[in-house]
């Protein structure tokens, strides 16, 4: 006969872990952990709830109780009671760990969010101060020449700073852009004892303050040489100040192509040369344009350089060997500096138009540095 029913029945292994007791009996409790990206809406309520209590308990405290006063001060209570207040609400029905992640996250959160209004109140601030004057056509087509600072908006304009700030970073990025890739090349591809006198060199001209690469050219091309004040003069300072910053920027990218390219490169029979122009160049070529941009945007904003260097103008001058030759930086400097109300709101109107130049050259260093898709 066949065997007892008992014995064809297939036994479950009970469940080893601790069980939950529901209305219908004991139930397995899952084992796993609770996934902490996704929020329920009792998360929302208790984030939304602690921004508002804190919110109202700082303001009766500071503004009504504590002789405080001042929006930075009200703005750290705020985000310090938020924090423990949430933390709080959060462990009422939440476990430790997830009270952690919820307060590490609002705590990151808070600190990248800090980091976006310092930068976007840093690039709104010029162009909230200056957009009556950047709003005016003569301010991008005539100089200063013969205006007063205290001449309305609709007369002169800042065209020879403009030109002249592009006139020397062009020639000061023709001198520094083959120098510092060339640098970099050879301290990641070349090596030796030297390479990395060169390296330790390049690392602490990082730190140089700009008022240093002034003096330098000064001394050397001015003092020394008697060449003059000049565009030209503005360009080396600025060179002095943009070579350390891309040669360093553009060591980093090289060391991180793969080795296996080089490798594959020789084993074809390709000379180093070949191998630095064909193969590591073109795949580091995104980070060579980001560290390019590095150095630009250390050189166009310096001002101690070529206040040293250049010599403030009102005039229009296309020629960077002779003569003085204004630049944004330092016009911007002057202009602020001067007391009138309508001056200062040009040297923030230029200083919008400084950020601007700024962001177009960042946009089209990324457009060229962008990989082509292979055929």
């Amino acid at each position: 006969m066949g065997r007892p029913l008992m014995d064809r029945v297939s036994t479950v292994p009970p469940p080893t872990g601790p069980t939950t007791v529901r209305a219908d009996g004991p139930a397995p409790a899952t084992d796993g952990p609770r996934p902490l990206q996704s929020r329920t809406f009792d998360d929302w309520g208790s984030l939304f709830g602690s921004a508002a209590g804190s919110f109202g308990l700082v303001w009766l405290a500071y503004e009504n109780l504590l002789p405080f006063s001042g929006l930075v001060g009200f703005l750290i209570c705020w985000y310090l009671t938020f924090v423990a207040m949430y933390a709080g609400v959060t462990a009422l029905t939440n476990p430790l760990p997830v009270v952690l992640d919820r307060l590490a996250s609002a705590m990151v959160q808070g600190a990248a969010a800090l980091t976006a209004i310092a930068l976007g109140s840093a690039i709104a601030y010029p162009f909230i101060k200056g957009y009556h004057a950047i709003l005016h056509a003569n301010f991008y087509s005539h100089d200063m020449s013969g205006v007063a600072p205290t001449a309305p908006l609709t007369k002169g304009g800042q065209l020879h700073a403009i030109v002249g700030s592009l006139i020397e970073l062009g020639i000061a990025i023709a001198i520094v852009l083959p120098l510092g890739i060339g640098t970099a090349v050879f301290m990641t591809e070349v090596g030796g004892r030297f390479a990395r006198i060169v390296r330790t060199i390049v690392e602490a001209m990082t730190a140089l303050p700009s008022i240093v690469a002034g003096l330098f050219i000064y001394a050397v091309l001015i003092v020394d040489l008697h060449y003059g004040k000049s565009g030209f003069a503005a360009a080396l300072a600025m060179g002095v100040m943009g070579l350390p910053i891309i040669a360093r920027a553009s060591d980093v990218v090289l060391r991180v192509v793969p080795g296996g390219l080089r490798e594959a490169s020789f084993a074809l029979g390709s000379s180093t040369w070949r191998t630095v122009w064909r193969v590591v160049l073109p795949t580091a070529r995104p980070g060579l344009a980001t560290a390019v941009i590095l150095g630009v945007a250390r050189m166009i904003g310096e001002t101690s350089p070529v206040l040293l260097t250049s010599g403030a103008t009102t005039f229009m001058n296309y020629n960077p060997f002779n003569a003085p030759m204004n630049s944004m930086p330092l016009s911007i400097y002057f202009s602020v500096r001067s007391g009138e109300p309508l001056s200062i709101e040009r040297g923030y109107g230029l200083a919008a138009v400084l950020l601007g130049i700024v962001l177009i050259l960042f946009v089209t260093a990324r457009l060229l540095a962008r990989q082509r898709p292979s055929r």
